[in-house]
């Protein structure tokens, strides 16, 4: 297939575009900042510029690709009001929506994300079949514009858009900018993490990720969900383990309670006091508290994908990849 993939300078994109070709697809990258092509050298693809305000270039950049594996959905950085960051994220998806329809895509791949599911309510792990009655009382900003996304790719995939959603858990590996997930490893490795909040957790290396979003392109069935699965565990166990590989101590866990009003307090001097942007933002506390164990036996049985990288040498292959970047110097 020519698979586009759209966010292939980032850590997931840019592992989905490995593993695609790997798999002997031919590559269309679409990008939005010409600079950040020189990320893709190790790979041969055919290059499109377009970005998700601007439907008709990314009509233009989809022509001639058999699938398209999205992975630049809008994530809240700085703090805005919740209705806003879902009012963003939801006009730049239904751009690329519109720009799908009428091109004779095979498939259509949105990354999700695991928040986007409720917890079980018997307490097991999380599965596909998991979904709220309606919007979430928690307004967290990331909580609200990840089950916003996922309605929409289910209601466009009612649609008729062969529109199949593929959902990484929470992933460390190479080609990590250092603003999400990766700030654990960074922070942590030069002792400036302020501490944690407890969870449950499922990671999953970040290699494995994209060969799964690949399968997900390759074989999903429209209108379902698929979780790519690695590793149980808690945000505890999480964090030991990151301070086994970078040699830091390991930081204090902090009460959710206490981190939603130090997060409250950081947003209030960033916005109305002219303060430095948050390091406890509220999408932060989202992914440590809000998670839960998954169940990734879909993807096995349908897919015959499987996480293969252990935990312990993601951390290492990412906080490596810190160091030849020059984010992490110890």
């Amino acid at each position: 297939m020519r698979i586009a993939i759209i966010g292939a300078t980032g850590m997931l994109g840019h592992h989905a575009a490995i593993a695609a070709t790997r798999a002997g697809h031919e590559l269309i990258v679409v990008y939005r900042n010409p600079l950040s092509l020189p990320l893709l050298h190790d790979l041969q693809f055919d290059a499109r510029q377009a970005d998700l305000n601007d439907r008709a270039a990314l009509k233009s950049a989809l022509a001639g690709a058999d699938a398209v594996i999205n992975c630049a959905g809008y994530y809240p950085t700085v703090p805005r009001p919740w209705k806003d960051e879902v009012t963003t994220a939801l006009v730049q998806m239904q751009n690329f929506y519109d720009a799908c329809a009428g091109l004779p895509l095979h498939k259509i791949v949105y990354l999700g994300g695991a928040i986007a599911l409720p917890r079980h309510p018997a307490g097991l792990p999380g599965n596909e079949q998991l979904e709220y009655p309606g919007p979430p009382r928690d307004k967290n900003p990331y909580l609200q514009v990840k089950w916003a996304m996922d309605a929409q790719a289910r209601a466009e995939a009612r649609k008729g858009l062969p529109v199949t959603i593929g959902i990484p858990t929470m992933s460390f590996g190479e080609f990590d900018p250092g603003n999400t997930t990766g700030r654990f490893i960074t922070e942590l490795a030069k002792r400036t993490l302020p501490g944690y909040v407890n969870g449950q957790r499922n990671v999953i290396y970040a290699g494995d990720a994209g060969r799964g979003l690949v399968r997900v392109c390759e074989d999903g069935r429209p209108g379902e969900r698929y979780l790519l699965a690695g590793e149980n565990m808690t945000m505890q166990a999480l964090m030991a383990k990151i301070a086994a590989v970078t040699g830091a101590p390991l930081p204090k866990q902090i009460p959710l309670g206490v981190a939603r009003l130090v997060s409250q307090w950081q947003n209030f001097r960033y916005l109305r006091l002219g303060g430095p942007e948050p390091k406890v933002s509220e999408s932060a506390i989202a992914v440590m508290s809000s998670g839960q164990f998954v169940d990734g036996s879909k993807a096995l049985l349908e897919l015959g994908f499987k996480a293969e990288v252990p935990v312990d040498e993601a951390i290492r292959r990412t906080l490596a990849w810190f160091r030849s970047r020059g984010l992490v110097r110890t």
